[in-house]
């Protein structure tokens, strides 16, 4: 068994789990390597959700599965909390785990190079610019002219990033589709829309106001009056491992804290 770890390294917790994961493997006979190595089986995230979507590029290049260890706030897409490194290591000795697969997003701008990513492309308003006015056509329809501060599209795994922030809506990651979900809208229209998974949406920048492309935010570049940006599902997906075999309600319900009114409960 061959892992590579990737660390959040501003984070002190961070380090202090990752020695004990190190600790943990030499314990069971695994071996963890660099990051660049090559023919690994599993890639792990100690962090946040940021280091999970830095791990996830490197899961997506060399074909591993991921597995995430949080030791950030929410955390919605690391599996594991510290307190149960001990089963999560157990599990990867076995070479034996669930998998969650995740479809995950790309784009492209003016015909360029493709970037893809599990959570989002956000098309935004740059510096100090005012609202971008962007066209929208889906399936080579022409959908919505949106102004607003910016544009998230964004896949089930990710509906709990940027796009929850937007007022987009959360979204099982075992489904498949893609969300579109303007912020802070200039327009009668303010709702997101859910589109089916091989939806291919083409923005085009309609004003001669800039707006900056980013996918997972890792910036792809920034669009001029008259550009295009394509959208559309990615043809990898990411294999998530599953430790945990929480449900997504219950994820939900855990990380914001959600209790039941019990005067609602019968009995």
């Amino acid at each position: 068994m061959r892992l590579a770890m990737v660390v959040h390294e501003r984070r002190p917790q961070a380090g202090t789990v990752a020695e004990r994961f190190r600790e943990g493997c030499l314990e069971r006979g695994i071996e963890v390597v660099d990051q660049e190595a090559e023919n690994v089986d599993a890639v792990i995230a100690i962090g946040g959700d940021g280091t999970v979507l830095r791990a996830a590029r490197i899961a997506l290049e060399s074909g591993a599965a991921l597995l995430g260890v949080n030791v950030g706030r929410k955390g919605f897409l690391a599996d594991v909390e510290p307190a149960r490194l001990p089963e999560a290591l157990d599990v990867l000795a076995s070479g034996i785990w669930r998998e969650s697969a995740r479809m995950t997003i790309q784009a492209r701008m003016n015909g360029g190079e493709t970037a893809v990513g599990i959570n989002d492309v956000v098309v935004e308003k740059t510096g100090g610019h005012s609202i971008i006015s962007i066209e929208v056509r889906v399936d080579g329809e022409r959908f919505i002219d949106y102004h607003a501060d910016g544009l998230v599209f964004a896949t089930p795994t990710g509906s709990t990033a940027y796009n929850l922030s937007a007022g987009g809506p959360l979204m099982d990651p075992e489904v498949e589709a893609l969300i579109i979900s303007p912020v802070a809208p200039h327009s009668l229209f303010s709702k997101s829309v859910i589109l089916h998974p091989d939806a291919e949406i083409q923005c085009t920048v309609v004003a001669d106001r800039p707006a900056g492309v980013s996918v997972d935010g890792r910036d792809l570049g920034t669009a001029h009056s008259g550009d295009k940006i394509l959208i559309e599902r990615g043809s990898q997906q990411v294999r998530f491992i599953d430790v945990s075999g929480t449900s997504f309600p219950r994820r939900v319900k855990d990380k914001f804290h959600l209790n039941e009114d019990r005067r609602l409960v019968g009995g």
